[in-house]
């Protein structure tokens, strides 16, 4: 990072929430709750996934990756906000924030692969199932999460730097908890409307080419499903996918507010309330969606749990 092209701004100021002290020590309390226990169902999933070998297929390997991902996405915001609530700077220097804004997109453009990728997993299964096992080998599975990982760590950075190379001379308050590209991009001292444009059109192909994707997938499977003669068959079809739609839409639906269109026009209210939703609650909200309909997952998770116990005692 070129630091003379900066100007004065060394470091900004993450608003986060303001509000008295009694309520930031309450919302730090709540969200250490949130961060811990999403740290722990996402790390029993991991767990399970590994230590189970019925679960070693690229189902669960797919969502223990997924896990693995919600576990990385809300360690890089959650530590930094649980600071701001008890800090009375609550400064972020300019490297880390941009840092914190390269790594919360690409874990970000990383889940808008991986979800494809398991809804095509579950096309194959259901629309191709003499196939699946010779088509979704666990080694081919292996390698497309690892090109998911690879490809979202390598869409970022050019936008990035060039946000860096703009003249920052005051003031440095972002009205966010997180460092984002509108709030950065309004601090500017000069205005980036090439850059805006072309980090929201970055944004919008990326949300939009993997959306209907995932939505043709599951049109298929849906097909498929119908044509199944037994109502147990539909059933059990209907509850696997029933959970990753779920999360699709949770995921999707927040993000298609914030970065398909032009990052200036959210107000600063609803991009901290959207985004802390997706980033933050959705972490936790999506091993639950998958533990709760998933017979196998909840008997690993039992398994574990009674082997704990038993040493322990």
């Amino acid at each position: 990072m070129n630091m003379s092209r900066v100007g004065t701004v060394t470091e900004f100021i993450l608003l986060s929430f303001p509000c008295s002290s009694e309520v930031q020590l309450l919302l730090f309390i709540l969200f250490s709750l949130t961060y811990t226990l999403t740290l722990m169902v996402n790390g029993a999933i991991i767990c399970a996934v590994k230590l189970d070998h019925r679960l070693h297929t690229p189902m669960y390997i797919l969502l223990a990756n997924f896990s693995f991902l919600e576990i990385c996405y809300i360690n890089t915001t959650v530590p930094t906000m649980l600071e701001n609530f008890l800090s009375e700077t609550k400064t972020i220097s300019f490297t880390a924030c941009f840092l914190q804004f390269y790594f919360f997109f690409s874990m970000g453009i990383n889940e808008t692969f991986l979800l494809p990728l398991m809804a095509f997993d579950r096309y194959l299964a259901i629309c191709q199932p003499l196939r699946y096992p010779t088509i979704m080998t666990s080694h081919l599975c292996l390698n497309l999460v690892a090109l998911c990982w690879v490809i979202a760590f390598l869409c970022y950075p050019v936008p990035i730097y060039f946000i860096t190379q703009l003249p920052f001379c005051g003031p440095n308050i972002i009205d966010h908890f997180v460092c984002d590209p509108g709030p950065l991009l309004a601090l500017s001292c000069v205005p980036a409307p090439g850059i805006e444009l072309s980090c929201s059109i970055l944004s919008s192909l990326i949300i939009f080419i993997t959306f209907f994707f995932i939505l043709g997938s599951y049109t298929l499977v849906l097909r498929a499903v119908l044509r199944v003669p037994s109502a147990a068959g539909r059933r059990k079809a209907f509850s696997t996918c029933g959970s990753h739609l779920a999360v699709v839409s949770l995921f999707y639906g927040t993000i298609m507010v914030m970065y398909s269109c032009p990052t200036s026009q959210n107000t600063a209210g609803i991009q901290k309330i959207v985004t802390l939703f997706y980033s933050s609650v959705t972490p936790l909200l999506n091993p639950l969606i998958y533990c709760l309909r998933n017979k196998d997952m909840k008997a690993a998770l039992r398994k574990i749990h009674t082997c704990t116990k038993t040493s322990q005692s």
